[in-house]
Protein backbone atom coordinates (compact mmCIF):
# COMPACT_ATOMS: atom_id res chain seq x y z
CA UNK A 1 0.00 0.00 0.00
CA UNK A 2 1.40 3.28 -1.00
CA UNK A 3 2.64 5.55 1.80
CA UNK A 4 -0.65 7.74 1.56
CA UNK A 5 -3.55 5.74 0.78
CA UNK A 6 -5.16 8.87 0.49
CA UNK A 7 -2.70 10.66 -1.67
CA UNK A 8 -2.45 9.36 -5.08
CA UNK A 9 1.34 10.18 -6.76
CA UNK A 10 -0.09 10.00 -10.68
CA UNK A 11 -2.94 11.02 -12.28
CA UNK A 12 -4.84 10.68 -16.01
CA UNK A 13 -5.72 13.61 -17.71
CA UNK A 14 -7.22 14.10 -20.36
CA UNK A 15 -6.89 16.97 -22.75
CA UNK A 16 -9.63 18.52 -24.78
CA UNK A 17 -9.48 19.64 -27.97
CA UNK A 18 -13.08 21.03 -28.41
CA UNK A 19 -14.36 21.74 -25.23
CA UNK A 20 -17.20 23.55 -23.99
CA UNK A 21 -20.16 23.48 -20.94
CA UNK A 22 -21.99 20.56 -21.81
CA UNK A 23 -25.56 21.01 -23.12
CA UNK A 24 -27.40 17.74 -21.65
CA UNK A 25 -25.95 18.21 -17.97
CA UNK A 26 -26.90 21.90 -16.82
CA UNK A 27 -30.35 20.44 -16.18
CA UNK A 28 -28.94 19.17 -12.21
CA UNK A 29 -25.66 21.00 -12.53
CA UNK A 30 -26.16 24.55 -11.09
CA UNK A 31 -22.20 24.84 -10.94
CA UNK A 32 -22.32 25.21 -14.54
CA UNK A 33 -22.82 28.68 -15.96
CA UNK A 34 -25.11 29.53 -17.57
CA UNK A 35 -23.58 32.74 -19.53
CA UNK A 36 -23.37 32.64 -23.52
CA UNK A 37 -19.91 31.83 -24.59
CA UNK A 38 -17.41 32.54 -27.51
CA UNK A 39 -16.98 28.26 -28.22
CA UNK A 40 -13.73 29.29 -30.12
CA UNK A 41 -12.48 30.97 -27.14
CA UNK A 42 -13.29 28.53 -24.65
CA UNK A 43 -11.91 26.09 -26.49
CA UNK A 44 -8.36 26.86 -26.82
CA UNK A 45 -8.68 28.63 -23.38
CA UNK A 46 -9.10 25.49 -21.69
CA UNK A 47 -6.47 23.51 -24.07
CA UNK A 48 -4.24 25.88 -22.72
CA UNK A 49 -5.22 25.88 -19.03
CA UNK A 50 -5.08 21.86 -18.94
CA UNK A 51 -2.05 22.10 -20.53
CA UNK A 52 -0.60 24.33 -18.18
CA UNK A 53 -2.41 22.59 -14.49
CA UNK A 54 -0.73 18.96 -16.15
CA UNK A 55 3.17 20.81 -16.51
CA UNK A 56 2.71 22.17 -12.73
CA UNK A 57 1.57 19.03 -11.84
CA UNK A 58 4.66 17.56 -12.98
CA UNK A 59 6.93 20.40 -11.84
CA UNK A 60 5.75 19.34 -8.02
CA UNK A 61 6.74 15.51 -9.04
CA UNK A 62 3.25 14.14 -9.70
CA UNK A 63 3.24 11.81 -12.50
CA UNK A 64 0.47 12.92 -15.47
CA UNK A 65 -0.54 9.96 -17.44
CA UNK A 66 -2.02 13.50 -20.24
CA UNK A 67 -4.68 11.73 -23.10
CA UNK A 68 -5.79 13.52 -26.16
CA UNK A 69 -9.73 14.21 -27.00
CA UNK A 70 -9.65 15.55 -30.60
CA UNK A 71 -13.65 14.47 -30.81
CA UNK A 72 -16.60 16.71 -31.09
CA UNK A 73 -19.24 14.03 -29.14
CA UNK A 74 -17.62 14.28 -25.64
CA UNK A 75 -17.54 18.00 -24.25
CA UNK A 76 -17.23 16.75 -20.64
CA UNK A 77 -14.14 14.61 -21.48
CA UNK A 78 -12.07 16.29 -19.59
CA UNK A 79 -13.27 15.13 -16.13
CA UNK A 80 -12.45 11.52 -16.52
CA UNK A 81 -12.59 10.91 -12.82
CA UNK A 82 -16.69 10.48 -13.43
CA UNK A 83 -16.21 7.02 -15.22
CA UNK A 84 -13.53 5.18 -13.99
CA UNK A 85 -11.25 4.88 -10.55
CA UNK A 86 -8.32 2.83 -9.58
CA UNK A 87 -8.16 1.27 -6.44
CA UNK A 88 -5.18 -0.33 -4.01
CA UNK A 89 -4.56 -3.83 -4.71
CA UNK A 90 -5.18 -3.31 -8.57
CA UNK A 91 -8.70 -2.83 -8.44
CA UNK A 92 -10.22 -0.80 -11.35
CA UNK A 93 -13.79 0.49 -11.17
CA UNK A 94 -15.91 1.81 -14.93
CA UNK A 95 -19.14 3.54 -14.21
CA UNK A 96 -22.62 4.04 -15.72
CA UNK A 97 -22.93 7.94 -16.42
CA UNK A 98 -26.40 10.24 -16.24
CA UNK A 99 -25.60 12.33 -19.75
CA UNK A 100 -25.95 9.93 -22.81
CA UNK A 101 -22.92 11.90 -24.58
CA UNK A 102 -20.35 11.37 -21.10
CA UNK A 103 -20.70 7.59 -22.13
CA UNK A 104 -18.99 8.03 -24.89
CA UNK A 105 -15.98 9.48 -22.86
CA UNK A 106 -15.40 5.90 -21.41
CA UNK A 107 -11.90 4.91 -23.63
CA UNK A 108 -10.12 1.24 -23.77
CA UNK A 109 -6.85 3.17 -24.15
CA UNK A 110 -6.98 4.35 -20.81
CA UNK A 111 -7.68 1.04 -19.16
CA UNK A 112 -4.91 -0.29 -21.21
CA UNK A 113 -2.10 1.99 -20.45
CA UNK A 114 -3.34 1.10 -17.09
CA UNK A 115 -3.18 -2.54 -16.97
CA UNK A 116 0.17 -2.07 -19.12
CA UNK A 117 1.82 0.17 -16.39
CA UNK A 118 0.42 -0.82 -13.46
CA UNK A 119 -0.68 -4.05 -11.37
CA UNK A 120 -4.17 -4.34 -12.44
CA UNK A 121 -5.74 -7.82 -11.33
CA UNK A 122 -9.93 -7.09 -11.64
CA UNK A 123 -11.81 -4.93 -13.49
CA UNK A 124 -15.29 -4.29 -12.24
CA UNK A 125 -17.73 -2.58 -14.72
CA UNK A 126 -20.78 -0.94 -13.73
CA UNK A 127 -21.72 0.77 -16.66
CA UNK A 128 -24.04 -1.54 -18.43
CA UNK A 129 -26.51 -0.02 -15.85
CA UNK A 130 -27.12 2.61 -17.60
CA UNK A 131 -29.94 0.47 -19.52
CA UNK A 132 -31.82 0.43 -16.32
CA UNK A 133 -31.25 4.43 -15.65
CA UNK A 134 -29.29 3.24 -12.43
CA UNK A 135 -26.02 5.73 -12.33
CA UNK A 136 -22.79 6.12 -10.08
CA UNK A 137 -20.75 8.87 -11.44
CA UNK A 138 -17.69 7.50 -9.91
CA UNK A 139 -15.53 9.59 -7.65
CA UNK A 140 -17.92 13.02 -8.40
CA UNK A 141 -21.04 10.78 -7.23
CA UNK A 142 -18.56 9.53 -4.13
CA UNK A 143 -16.14 10.92 -2.26
CA UNK A 144 -13.89 8.26 -0.59
CA UNK A 145 -11.54 7.82 2.72
CA UNK A 146 -9.32 5.17 1.36
CA UNK A 147 -7.49 5.37 5.21
CA UNK A 148 -10.58 4.69 7.15
CA UNK A 149 -12.64 2.92 3.95
CA UNK A 150 -15.70 5.12 3.97
CA UNK A 151 -17.81 6.34 0.90
CA UNK A 152 -19.45 9.35 1.01
CA UNK A 153 -22.63 9.91 -1.52
CA UNK A 154 -24.74 13.40 -1.39
CA UNK A 155 -27.96 11.26 -2.78
CA UNK A 156 -28.86 12.51 -6.43
CA UNK A 157 -29.78 11.10 -9.54
CA UNK A 158 -26.12 10.56 -10.70
CA UNK A 159 -26.12 8.66 -7.44
CA UNK A 160 -28.00 5.32 -6.90
CA UNK A 161 -27.31 3.91 -3.65
CA UNK A 162 -28.52 0.05 -4.89
CA UNK A 163 -24.93 0.43 -7.51
CA UNK A 164 -23.33 2.67 -4.38
CA UNK A 165 -23.65 -0.74 -2.14
CA UNK A 166 -22.69 -2.86 -4.99
CA UNK A 167 -18.97 -0.72 -5.23
CA UNK A 168 -18.49 -0.87 -1.48
CA UNK A 169 -18.83 -4.57 -1.33
CA UNK A 170 -16.53 -4.96 -4.00
CA UNK A 171 -13.89 -2.20 -3.24
CA UNK A 172 -14.51 -2.64 1.11
CA UNK A 173 -15.95 0.86 1.49
CA UNK A 174 -18.49 1.71 3.97
CA UNK A 175 -21.52 3.76 2.48
CA UNK A 176 -22.57 6.76 3.97
CA UNK A 177 -25.17 8.44 1.94
CA UNK A 178 -26.82 11.96 2.97
CA UNK A 179 -28.55 14.46 1.33
CA UNK A 180 -27.28 18.14 0.55
CA UNK A 181 -29.06 21.71 -1.29
CA UNK A 182 -28.07 24.78 -1.65
CA UNK A 183 -29.97 28.06 0.01
CA UNK A 184 -32.65 27.34 -3.33
CA UNK A 185 -33.46 23.95 -2.32
CA UNK A 186 -31.32 22.62 -5.35
CA UNK A 187 -29.31 18.75 -4.55
CA UNK A 188 -25.82 19.08 -4.87
CA UNK A 189 -25.50 17.35 -8.75
CA UNK A 190 -21.75 15.70 -7.24
CA UNK A 191 -20.43 14.85 -3.87
CA UNK A 192 -17.12 15.92 -4.98
CA UNK A 193 -17.82 19.12 -5.28
CA UNK A 194 -18.86 19.39 -1.64
CA UNK A 195 -15.97 17.49 0.42
CA UNK A 196 -12.82 16.94 0.05
CA UNK A 197 -10.66 14.27 2.24
CA UNK A 198 -6.69 14.64 2.70
CA UNK A 199 -4.68 12.33 4.55
CA UNK A 200 -5.16 14.29 7.73
CA UNK A 201 -7.78 17.10 6.81
CA UNK A 202 -11.49 16.92 5.39
CA UNK A 203 -12.92 20.47 4.16
CA UNK A 204 -16.74 20.65 2.97
CA UNK A 205 -19.87 22.58 3.13
CA UNK A 206 -21.39 20.82 6.38
CA UNK A 207 -24.05 23.67 6.45
CA UNK A 208 -25.40 22.02 3.22
CA UNK A 209 -26.16 18.71 4.76
CA UNK A 210 -30.07 19.02 5.32
CA UNK A 211 -30.19 16.22 7.73
CA UNK A 212 -29.01 17.48 11.36
CA UNK A 213 -28.22 14.01 13.03
CA UNK A 214 -26.24 12.44 9.50
CA UNK A 215 -24.25 15.72 9.53
CA UNK A 216 -23.57 15.37 13.33
CA UNK A 217 -22.85 11.67 12.69
CA UNK A 218 -20.58 12.65 9.64
CA UNK A 219 -18.56 15.06 11.66
CA UNK A 220 -18.10 12.56 14.41
CA UNK A 221 -16.67 10.30 11.52
CA UNK A 222 -14.25 12.72 11.19
CA UNK A 223 -13.35 13.67 14.25
CA UNK A 224 -12.67 10.00 15.32
CA UNK A 225 -10.26 9.48 12.23
CA UNK A 226 -8.49 12.70 14.04
CA UNK A 227 -8.62 14.60 10.91
CA UNK A 228 -8.64 18.84 11.02
CA UNK A 229 -12.23 19.79 9.88
CA UNK A 230 -12.71 23.03 8.00
CA UNK A 231 -15.96 23.99 7.65
CA UNK A 232 -17.03 25.78 4.16
CA UNK A 233 -19.48 28.13 3.23
CA UNK A 234 -22.50 27.73 0.39
CA UNK A 235 -20.69 30.91 -1.07
CA UNK A 236 -17.12 28.85 -0.95
CA UNK A 237 -18.64 25.60 -2.35
CA UNK A 238 -19.79 27.68 -5.38
CA UNK A 239 -16.34 28.36 -5.60
CA UNK A 240 -15.28 25.12 -6.03
CA UNK A 241 -13.20 24.81 -2.50
CA UNK A 242 -14.58 21.75 -1.69
CA UNK A 243 -13.38 20.14 -5.68
CA UNK A 244 -9.63 19.51 -4.87
CA UNK A 245 -7.23 16.86 -4.48
CA UNK A 246 -4.76 15.53 -2.48
CA UNK A 247 -1.56 14.38 -4.17
CA UNK A 248 1.74 13.20 -3.46
CA UNK A 249 4.62 14.85 -5.02
CA UNK A 250 8.66 14.61 -5.04
CA UNK A 251 8.70 16.39 -1.90
CA UNK A 252 5.80 15.22 -0.16
CA UNK A 253 1.90 16.29 -0.10
CA UNK A 254 0.28 18.58 -2.20
CA UNK A 255 -3.04 19.85 -2.97
CA UNK A 256 -4.17 20.46 -6.39
CA UNK A 257 -7.27 23.35 -6.15
CA UNK A 258 -8.36 25.70 -8.38
CA UNK A 259 -7.56 29.56 -8.39
CA UNK A 260 -11.37 30.28 -8.02
CA UNK A 261 -11.15 28.28 -4.92
CA UNK A 262 -7.61 29.39 -3.87
CA UNK A 263 -9.14 32.97 -4.01
CA UNK A 264 -12.07 31.95 -2.00
CA UNK A 265 -10.83 30.47 0.98
CA UNK A 266 -9.26 32.75 4.14
CA UNK A 267 -6.33 33.40 5.68
CA UNK A 268 -6.95 31.24 8.64
CA UNK A 269 -8.00 28.62 6.14
CA UNK A 270 -5.21 28.37 4.20
CA UNK A 271 -2.74 28.28 7.23
CA UNK A 272 -5.07 25.14 8.49
CA UNK A 273 -4.36 23.36 5.19
CA UNK A 274 -0.60 24.44 5.13
CA UNK A 275 0.26 22.47 8.00
CA UNK A 276 -0.16 19.47 6.10
CA UNK A 277 -0.03 19.99 2.23
CA UNK A 278 1.47 22.42 -0.08
CA UNK A 279 -1.36 23.85 -1.92
CA UNK A 280 -1.02 23.90 -5.75
CA UNK A 281 -3.58 26.73 -7.11
CA UNK A 282 -4.03 26.11 -10.98
CA UNK A 283 -6.01 28.27 -13.45
CA UNK A 284 -9.12 26.58 -15.05
CA UNK A 285 -11.28 29.30 -15.36
CA UNK A 286 -12.50 27.83 -18.54
CA UNK A 287 -13.41 24.41 -17.57
CA UNK A 288 -15.40 25.47 -14.21
CA UNK A 289 -18.25 26.92 -16.82
CA UNK A 290 -18.96 23.39 -17.65
CA UNK A 291 -19.92 23.10 -13.75
CA UNK A 292 -16.62 20.94 -12.54
CA UNK A 293 -12.88 22.34 -11.36
CA UNK A 294 -9.81 20.87 -10.19
CA UNK A 295 -10.90 17.84 -8.39
CA UNK A 296 -13.37 16.43 -11.30
CA UNK A 297 -10.21 16.75 -13.98
CA UNK A 298 -7.99 14.39 -12.05
CA UNK A 299 -8.45 10.45 -11.84
CA UNK A 300 -5.73 9.43 -9.25
CA UNK A 301 -3.94 6.39 -9.74
CA UNK A 302 -4.02 4.13 -6.71
CA UNK A 303 -2.31 1.37 -8.34
CA UNK A 304 0.76 -0.13 -7.62
CA UNK A 305 3.73 0.10 -10.81
CA UNK A 306 4.51 -3.15 -12.67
Amino acid sequence: MPLFPQAPNAVVMIRPHHFCPNEQTKKDNSFQSTEPVNKEQIKALAFNQVTSAASTLAAEGVVVHIFEDEGLETPDSVFPNNWFSTHSGGQIAIYPMYAKNRRKERRTDIIAMLKQQYRVQVVFDYSGLEYDDIYLEGTGAMVLDHIERIAYAASSKRTDSHVLERFCSHFNFEPMVFDAKDKKGIRVYHTNVLMCIGSDFVMAGFEMMTNPKRRDEIIKRFENAGKKIIYLTEQQISQFCGNALELQGASGRILALSLTAYNALTPEQITLLEETVKLVPLNVSAIEMAGGSVRCMLAGVHLSKR
